[in-house]
């Protein structure tokens, strides 16, 4: 992701290696930690691949976009979102230490809970962003001190309840805007997961309409079959075009990146719809079946569509932006801003 002069090629290729070796194995629907590749990557730099030093690597936006965008596309299900731009964020923004222990981060009601935390069956420490009157706190909890109930996704990824007794804690007050950030890092996040996966979803539809025969023919000869193809591919490029636009932003840490991350959870979000109706069209039975990669690839599309705010949540966004905050002489610069 972000366009091959941003990413070092080297960094690249390393990640399509990693990954590639390490693709699950499809024999089960549920995701779970896989340790040693987790380890690997800690070991290389990767698992805190934005942090300050000397916590991280003191990378950017477009290097976590590249790392997110090749285990997406490789089916492989780690908390590297979570751990790095979620959790790690919110303890510099607190300026809190974060050691090498493995960390999810989420958002607590009023009541201490917090619903569809990815990963914190996994974690060793989870980072909670709290209610403190008009403000915000933010406190590292050893997992030992949080209530943990587990559920799944339905890309059959960790999204556990969580309960923590919000009397014990402390905490670290922050800005006013972390939490409106933290839900922009999040869905940029999923944004450019969703991508790596549907580029991928491309190729396997590509190969499979070039390589099976049906009445003598392969599939790609017949026209609907080319027009399915088509149409996701088209999709697919449209979201990653929107979602690199707004990992520039992210990069540029500028103002508009709320609006550019809308924009590109809104095209990654109808852009899923498509993709993976019609990649199922293509591939019929045989792409359901526990054996086939592409179904390890359109279940967390959908799950990703959702989380981090709906499809319609980002649509109404754009809309007031455009009706409200544009108007009719400043729509067309709004637009074209978020697309630098």
């Amino acid at each position: 992701m972000t366009g091959p002069e941003r990413v070092d090629p080297a960094l690249v290729d390393m990640l399509e290696s990693v990954f590639a070796a390490h693709r699950p194995a499809r024999t089960e629907v549920t995701a779970t930690l896989d340790v040693e590749l987790w380890g690997l990557l800690e070991s290389l730099g990767l698992t805190r691949l934005t942090g300050a030093e000397p916590y991280g690597a003191g990378a950017g936006w477009p290097e976590a976009a590249a790392l997110l965008a090749t285990a997406a596309r490789h089916a492989v299900p780690l908390p590297l979102a979570e751990h790095d731009l979620l959790a790690g964020w919110l303890l510099e923004r607190a300026g809190l230490p974060a050691d090498g222990a493995l960390r999810t981060a989420c958002v607590l009601d009023a009541d201490g809970r917090a619903r569809a935390v990815p990963w914190a069956r996994a974690a060793t420490r989870v980072v909670v962003l709290f209610p403190d009157g008009a403000g915000w706190r933010v406190a590292d909890v050893p997992a030992t001190a949080v209530a943990v109930t587990e559920a799944d996704s339905i890309a059959g990824e960790p999204r556990d309840t969580v309960a923590v007794d919000l009397a014990l804690l402390d905490g670290v007050p922050v800005d006013a805007d972390v939490a409106d950030r933290l839900l922009l890092r999040g869905a940029l996040a999923r944004a450019v997961q969703m991508c790596g996966a549907m580029e991928r979803i491309v190729e396997l539809c590509v190969a499979h309409a070039t390589a099976r025969t049906q009445f003598g023919r392969p599939l790609a000869a017949f026209q609907a079959v080319q027009a399915l193809v088509a149409d996701i591919a088209a999709e697919s490029s449209l979201a990653r075009v929107a979602t690199d636009a707004a990992v520039a932003r992210a990069a540029e840490d500028d103002d508009g990146l709320a609006f550019a991350v809308a924009v590109a959870r809104s095209c990654a979000g109808h852009a899923a719809t498509v993709v993976v109706r019609n990649a199922h069209q293509v591939h019929g039975a045989i792409g359901t079946t526990l054996e086939h990669e592409l179904h390890g690839l359109t279940r967390p599309v959908l799950a990703w569509r959702s989380e981090f705010g709906s499809v319609q949540h980002w649509d109404d966004l754009l809309t007031r932006a455009a009706l409200d905050a544009a108007g009719a002489d400043g729509l067309w610069p709004l637009i074209t801003r978020a697309a630098m």
